[in-house]
């Protein structure tokens, strides 16, 4: 926790104040001028933070591998929210990127009863389904199971001795009366983000997790633990360049030249040698070695080589026998309001437009979805219509409307009085009859291909 602020995962309410918790919890904003072919989501403002997204993007200029991973919860139908994280995987994975899917149904098991059976049938026929619709390739995506893939149960256990307690209170604010399986749930969390990077499934490489503000906790507990992991730290060098320092851990002494609690020379100078031979591809003319302290100088280094110089160091710790682990990167999305004004939820339908909605049900939720117009036509043609709490025109702006000239052109009649509240409904409701009926057609498409998603070890 920074600053008083707690986000929590499992809460139906949420801090929109993007601002405060940007610079609360020490998020990069996100550049358009960066960023190749930005999506809508991104054009709009409503992809707003990320942690180390250039790194991502490096790997997208220098068409190198990386990955995604989402996931989903097994359990109720899927609704418009869940759309805008496919929205930014499918955009991930039209710049190179291959896509891990996390079906969590041991989670789904253990806090919600939902059996495994039962998980599996709603994850292939609402989400993977769904997610076939809105333009996932399956050429490059796996969808796994949490109870089919042991890798990721023997990753969170083993990695859940780099964290405590203590660490679940600060960033969760779990107490004594937290039941156990909330406390278990982030570190098989953990072990899903982390997995990719493994040999059997993908390797060494970048992986960015897509998310909404409120899921930051399980990055943040992954990003630490993975930290605390790595047997050599790159950090910026006070007079320039980087700085690649030796972590020496309980396991880890004699592969950094220790022995009995001090240096061994030879040893240290060989590592060092095996260091700067690991760096070599990257071209830095010069580096200083400082074997009894520990550390390598690169001073022809730039913070923009930090990543480059980082997976350096984690494959020669992989071959080392260390776990060689990068940190997950992320992106973070602003909430979609419910058509009640209040949080989209699967459980009050009243607050949502499904992924199967009929049309006529779709469009009497927005005839009666929170309007920002004013009291009376004399009004608001005088006042005009506030967007930032008009249902309409948000769903407009997050999920329907994909011309943003057009976008602008309905904000500006709108806030302008010339466009009443019904209006604006009956545009949300034509744009979101095409989008149903589009969704539609492709689910049709795709009904007897679903396997085409399936991991291996999900089949």
């Amino acid at each position: 926790m920074a600053g008083g602020e707690r986000i929590d995962p499992w809460s139906s309410e949420q801090s929109q104040d993007y601002a405060r918790i940007t610079e609360q919890f020490g998020l990069g904003s996100v550049d358009l001028s960066e960023l190749p072919n930005p999506g809508m989501l991104h054009r709009r403002g409503i992809v707003f933070a990320h942690r180390d997204l250039d790194v991502v993007l490096g790997c997208m200029s220098r068409n190198e591998p990386f990955g995604v991973l989402t996931g989903l919860m097994p359990s109720g139908r899927m609704h418009l929210g869940h759309s805008m994280v496919i929205d930014q995987v499918r955009w991930f994975q039209e710049q190179g990127a291959d896509i891990t899917v996390t079906v969590a149904d041991l989670e789904a098991l253990a806090t919600r009863g939902t059996s495994l059976k039962e998980g599996r049938t709603t994850a292939i026929e609402e989400y993977v389904h769904n997610y076939a619709a809105l333009g996932l390739d399956p050429d490059s995506t796996d969808v796994y199971f949490q109870s089919s893939r042991p890798a990721v149960q023997r990753l969170a256990f083993t990695l859940g001795r780099r964290t405590n307690l203590s660490e679940f209170e600060a960033i969760y604010g779990f107490s004594g009366e937290t039941n156990l399986a909330h406390v278990q749930a982030p570190l098989v969390q953990v072990g899903d983000i982390i997995h990719p990077q493994l040999d059997d499934f993908g390797g060494l490489r970048p992986i960015v997790v897509p998310v909404g503000i409120d899921q930051d906790p399980h990055l943040r507990l992954t990003r630490g633990i993975a930290g605390k992991t790595h047997w050599f730290n790159v950090k910026p060098r006070k007079e320039g360049g980087l700085t690649v320092a030796l972590s020496v851990q309980e396991d880890n002494q004699q592969a950094l030249g220790m022995h009995d609690g001090k240096v061994d020379a030879t040893a240290r100078a060989e590592l060092f040698e095996r260091m700067s031979g690991a760096l070599a591809p990257l071209g830095f003319a010069d580096t200083i070695a400082n074997p009894s302290y520990g550390t390598l100088d690169i001073p022809g280094a730039t913070i923009d080589d930090r990543a480059r110089v980082r997976m350096r160091m984690l494959s020669l710790e992989r071959e080392m026998g260390g776990m060689g682990l990068m940190p997950p990167c992320s992106t973070y999305h602003r909430f979609a309001v419910g058509m009640t004004g209040d949080k989209m939820s699967s459980s009050q339908p009243e607050t949502t437009i499904f992924m199967d909605e009929s049309i006529e049900e779709m469009e009497r939720k927005v005839k009666r979805s929170y309007s920002g117009g004013q009291q009376t036509v004399e009004e608001h043609r005088r006042l005009g219509g506030d967007c930032s709490k008009d249902v309409a025109f948000q769903y407009l702006q997050f999920f329907f409307e994909r011309d943003d000239k057009a976008l602008s052109e309905i904000r500006m009649e709108y806030e302008s009085g010339r466009m009443l509240a019904g209006e604006i409904k009956q545009v949300c409701i034509d744009r979101a009859t095409e989008w149903l009926l589009e969704l539609a057609e492709r689910r049709d498409m795709w009904a007897d291909r679903l396997d085409e998603f399936l991991a291996d070890d999900a089949l």
